[in-house]
């Protein structure tokens, strides 16, 4: 899961993260004390965290299936999702983002529709935003200012990304989705290589990003954090407490996210979204791994590739047999 270890000091891996404008692989700072707003927003995050385990636990023991449960967790759709939800998750904690981009792209070639895939990240997203928001919170990494503008207009455009991919058939989108992701690809290896500088002036028009991040998000299967973190460091922001109010925004634009598609999209996602959580769940220590084995620089230049290639072969393929 996505929590930052509140007693790292100010080392090697975080002085390359800051050069390249990534956000730091552990975070830890005091910000401004507690208020009676975040004081809600984490007994709310933590309602809904307790709520949906005792839900997705229902629905394994108790729907009178058990022999249905135990087949669909031996299929294996919800063992390429343990593998996908690890790896993406591994990716995330080393990269501090990632996560919905990655896995979303290696779903989308594994043959889920964009609208299945989409939900399947949100919804696993919902317990390791959970845990990463309310984290930065215990710790004070959340700007209530920066928080508050980011949260409604994220929702809205969630909800609005999650209507706009699900009402359109699944191939219609799906050329539309993976050329997105190829661009994310691209633009997340160009990281790579580019040399980062934080701007002075402070950010205009954070409703507007906000808004925009969370319709790519959704309709994207990912992307709020290279859209709306990048932005906002690059754009002279402490990029302490931009990353964790981004990522207590986060928690609540993928509840939006999952919740609009649990009403639109089509069933059948139960199945990936325990192979996420799952694999998710064991990749805590790999990322703590990449991040002492490989550089940001070298895990850059790995995921662009291999995100940016995958999307470039789905997309070769649809229009050569189209």
């Amino acid at each position: 899961m996505k929590i930052h270890n509140p007693n790292v000091a100010d080392n090697a891996v975080n002085q390359e993260h800051r050069q390249l404008g990534l956000p730091p692989a552990e975070a830890s700072t005091r910000g401004e004390a507690a208020h009676p707003l975040l004081d809600l927003a984490a007994w709310f995050t933590f309602a809904v965290l307790v709520a949906l385990t005792l839900y997705l636990a229902g629905r394994l023991l108790f729907t009178g299936n058990l022999q249905a449960a135990g087949d669909a967790l031996r299929s294996v759709p919800f063992w390429s999702a343990v593998a996908v939800g690890f790896f993406a998750q591994a990716i995330d904690g080393a990269l501090g983002m990632a996560y919905g981009v990655t896995a979303t792209t290696f779903l989308l070639g594994a043959g889920a529709s964009p609208a299945s895939a989409s939900a399947s990240v949100h919804i696993a997203e919902i317990f390791t935003t959970g845990f990463s928001g309310v984290s930065h919170l215990k710790y004070g990494n959340v700007n209530r200012q920066l928080f508050t503008r980011l949260l409604v207009p994220g929702i809205l455009g969630a909800v609005l990304g999650t209507i706009v991919i699900t009402q359109l058939e699944g191939e219609v989108m799906r050329p539309y989705v993976t050329a997105y992701l190829l661009i994310m690809g691209l633009y997340i290896l160009s990281k790579a290589f580019r040399k980062f500088q934080a701007r002075a002036e402070e950010p205009r028009h954070v409703g507007k990003l906000a808004a925009f991040g969370g319709f790519v998000d959704a309709a994207g299967g990912g992307g709020w954090g290279p859209v709306v973190t990048s932005t906002l460091v690059g754009s002279g922001r402490d990029p302490r407490t931009t990353i964790g109010s981004v990522n207590f925004a986060e928690f609540f634009i993928t509840v939006a996210t999952a919740a609009s598609f649990s009403l639109l999209a089509e069933s059948g996602t139960w199945v990936l979204v325990a192979g996420l959580v799952v694999g998710g769940l064991f990749a805590a220590p790999f990322a703590a791994l990449l991040c002492r084995r490989l550089r940001a620089r070298t895990l850059l230049i790995l995921v662009g590739t291999l995100i940016s290639a995958i999307s470039a072969y789905g997309l070769g393929r649809l229009f050569l047999f189209a």
